[in-house]
């Protein structure tokens, strides 16, 4: 696909890019600076690494590569640890940042050799800008068109060598010729409660927080294996140690202070459970289809399939059928009710309940 430039579009504005230089400085001190820093994901962490190692040896660009996954695993911290690991810049963006097909030409042409581009949500951009990419990726081309009508000319453009790396927690809703052109493909998996423990114990460090090995472990189990809640309620939890106890962050401190924020032993939040026992208490534990699901609780379609249902399915309180949504026995106990040899509880429970 070419890129048409017209007189009206030759001024327009850069896009606008988003730099780890302008990130949250607190959040971003929390993030590795090295591959060898980064906890977890030890098997999509190992092979990336020899494919790095590969690509400095030959003194090549690394292929390009496709990060997928639930949100809040690392795919942001893992872009900037290949370009950090390469020697290189990194230039992010997002996929619904990138509107019309100039604006992607605008970031191609402006990478130095060898550059990362990070797209994140990359299943979201349209498909007129998708387009562009297949040249860029494969050939390290891209086809402009100056003018208009008949006067129009056609100008191919050589792009210098480059590394896309495109983040996504939907790699579904990729298309098949955009997924087909990653080199490299890594899915991130829930962490366990042993590397959140040590990623809590490092941030605690960064961050100057006084914790024992129970209070790391009790946020770790709490944190639904993702860092990103692990670094949030760290955080939280801070402020009820330092206002209601002595600012350590002990295991009896981290429970105290987890309960009064609705989170239970295992991580289940206040939107979890309303979404168990919807299932439960209107629809006899399922099926229950999506839409009809997200209307009930009152959220959105996508947030309760991106967001809560993997962990409540990792956690096996969820299953999802032809038919719709399911609650299973283990979500029964946990919540504290019977269930009949059906699908029907013994009893009705209310949030106010628990």
């Amino acid at each position: 696909m070419a890129i048409e430039l017209s007189d009206n579009n030759k001024q327009a504005e850069p896009l606008t890019l988003r730099s780890y230089t302008t990130e949250d400085e607190g959040e971003y001190s929390l993030r590795p600076q090295l591959l060898s820093e980064f906890i977890g994901q030890e098997k999509a962490k190992s092979n990336l690494a020899i494919y790095i190692e590969a690509a400095r040896r030959r003194g090549e660009p690394l292929d390009h590569v496709l990060l997928h996954g639930p949100p809040g695993l690392g795919k942001t911290t893992l872009a900037q640890l290949i370009a950090n690991e390469m020697g290189v810049n990194i230039r992010k963006t997002s996929g619904p940042a990138i509107e019309k097909p100039r604006d992607l030409a605008a970031l191609l042409t402006n990478l130095n050799e060898n550059d990362v581009l990070f797209i994140d949500e990359i299943h979201r951009m349209s498909r007129a800008v998708e387009e562009i990419l297949y040249p860029a990726m494969e050939d390290n081309e891209i086809d402009i068109i100056i003018g208009q009508g008949p006067s129009a000319n056609s100008i191919r453009l050589e792009l210098k060598r480059f590394t896309l790396v495109g983040a996504t927690t939907r790699s579904g809703q990729l298309s098949a010729p955009l997924r087909d052109r990653f080199g490299v493909m890594l899915k991130l998996e829930l962490y366990t409660h042993r590397e959140l423990q040590h990623i809590i114990e490092r941030s605690a460090s960064i961050l100057n927080i006084e914790i024992d090995s129970g209070g790391s472990l009790e946020l770790a189990k709490r944190s639904r294996g993702t860092p990103r809640i692990a670094n949030r309620l760290l955080r939280r939890v801070r402020d009820f140690a330092e206002v209601t106890a002595d600012g350590r962050i002990t295991q009896a401190v981290a429970d105290d202070a987890l309960t009064r924020l609705e989170i239970d032993a295992i991580g289940l939040d206040n939107i979890d459970r309303r979404l168990l026992l919807s299932i439960i208490n209107n629809y006899g534990g399922g099926p229950v289809g999506l839409e009809t699901l997200a209307a009930t609780v009152n959220e959105e379609s996508v947030t309760i399939e991106d967001v809560y249902e993997p962990y409540l399915m990792q956690q096996g309180f969820l299953t999802r059928t032809p038919r719709g949504r399911c609650v299973t026995k283990l979500a029964y106990e946990h919540l504290g009710l019977e269930q009949f040899a059906g699908t029907e509880p013994s009893a009705q429970i209310s949030m106010e309940d628990l």
